[in-house]
Order: structure tokens, then sequence, then C-alpha cells
């Protein structure tokens, strides 16, 4: 069985996600045409090869266009997806746009139940229901394409399993719909609840709410990596040039070894 553990040294994001499994070996062609399959315009993915600290790595970006035709790239410390008023999509709607694509059916589930984890916790946080947050217009095609991209990948690698590490934070605040945010986001630490975490001296943010989600709705095991035949190794590059230390995540993909 094809198992994956996601080391996030550097914390993790829905771009370091599609950036590390592209690096591990998932054809980028194959992830984009994917991608098609959903009702959703407005957008391009970027590829190219990037270095952190000295480790060769893949970014990934989502460019949005904009309303006023401006194209735009949402990055990690900027994502604070879900907001309690104004214009954007309901959870209802962002189920309903996966739903009605033509993705194969594991992979809509695994994408629903993500964005139900996200709606969860930031109408915990806001003392609302998940039915009522919004996700505003650029974020919210980013996230779909960041969310709907890693679920693809789990799907073209074979990946049935997926574990991670303990997930670091970093500290200071984020500026935001609500105005100034601690770090960790609300949202973010509420969706890492139950997971093991630790804190570091970095200032910014290291885990996105969905960074976080995909996380809590797809991997069953933390901590350390589990025994495996190691095949394949992908790094991620964040967007954020981290003084002294490398804004990278890593995924190891193997066999399982009982």
């Amino acid at each position: 069985m094809t198992i994956a553990y996601f080391d996030c040294f550097s914390g993790i994001s829905g771009d370091m996600i599609l950036g590390a499994l592209v690096d591990a070996g998932m054809d980028f062609e194959e992830l984009t045409n994917e991608l098609k399959k959903l009702p959703v315009d407005g957008y391009r993915l970027t590829r190219k090869e990037v270095a952190r600290q000295h480790i060769s790595g893949t970014k990934i970006d989502v460019i949005v266009r904009t309303a006023s035709g401006h194209e735009v790239v949402e990055g990690p410390g900027e994502e604070m997806p879900y907001h309690e008023h104004g214009d954007g999509r309901h959870l209802a709607d962002l189920i309903s746009i996966i739903e009605n694509s033509e993705l194969n059916h594991v992979i809509k589930q695994q994408a629903i139940c993500i964005f139900e984890q996200l709606a969860t916790a930031e109408g915990k946080v806001h003392g609302i229901s998940k039915e009522a947050v919004h996700l505003h217009e650029v974020s919210g095609v980013d996230a779909i394409i960041d969310i709907v991209g890693a679920c693809i990948g789990l799907a073209l690698l074979d990946i049935k399993t997926v574990y991670t590490s303990a997930l670091p934070v970093g500290r200071g605040f984020v500026h935001c719909d609500h105005g100034l945010m601690p770090v960790p986001a609300p949202g973010a630490l509420e969706l890492m609840r139950d997971m093991p975490v630790y804190q570091t001296g970095i200032e910014g943010e290291l885990v996105t709410p969905t960074g976080a989600a995909f996380l809590k709705a797809t991997a069953t095991g933390q901590g350390v990596m589990p025994k495996m035949v190691l095949r394949k190794i992908g790094y991620g590059a964040g967007t954020k040039e981290i003084q002294g230390h490398p804004n990278m995540l890593r995924v190891c993909i193997g066999d399982k070894v009982d």
C-alpha cells in the first residue's frame, strides 16, 4: 500500500502541498487537465523550480484574475479565506461546485470533507454556523484549486494513507478582514486541535487554514514517520523567504511496512 508522510518542518499550505506532490512525480499536465473538470475559471496554474536555503523544490502558484482584470497570487501568510460577512461563496456553493464537476467520486468526497473542516473551524471561531461563513472571491478560487488539486495529487500518485509530522506554529500577528489577528490564525489553530504542535520563534503564519484542513481530513497518523520503503521524495516551496530557514514542505512517499 502506498503511503505519504508530510514532513512539515516549515509548516504547510495549499500551494506547498501541490508543489511537494508535483516535485515527487505528479504529472503537472495531468493535474491541470483534471482541474479543468471543475466548473471554475478565471485562474491559471504556474510551476517553477526554486531553491530555499540551497534545497531545490517546486513552487506552484494559483494566479487568480479578479473582477477588475488584475491577476493576483495570494500566498501563505495572507490566506485568511473565511470571513463572516460580504460577498463570497458559502459552504453549500463550494459543495455544489465540486459535486457538479466531472471528477471521480473519491476526489469529490475528500475535497468536500476538507472544506467542511475549514467551514466548521471558522464558524466555531466566529460564533456562527459553518453554513454562514463566506469564502471571499480571490481566496475562494485559490482554495478550491489548492484543495481539489491536493486530492487529485493523492489519487494520481495512488496514495492510500496520509501521515503527518508535528506542526510548527509561528508567532506575531497578521492582517485580515477582521483586523489584526494573532498567529496562528484562530481558524488554523482550531483545525490543529488534537494534533501534535510545537512553537517556533519564526514570525508569521506557517500552517495556513487550508494546509491544516487538508491534514485534519486526510491524515490518519501524526508524529514520527511510519516504517516504509521510501520510493519518492518531493519538496514544495512556500512563498515567503524565511531568514536562515528552508521554507519547504517535504513529502515522503513509499510502500508501507508492517
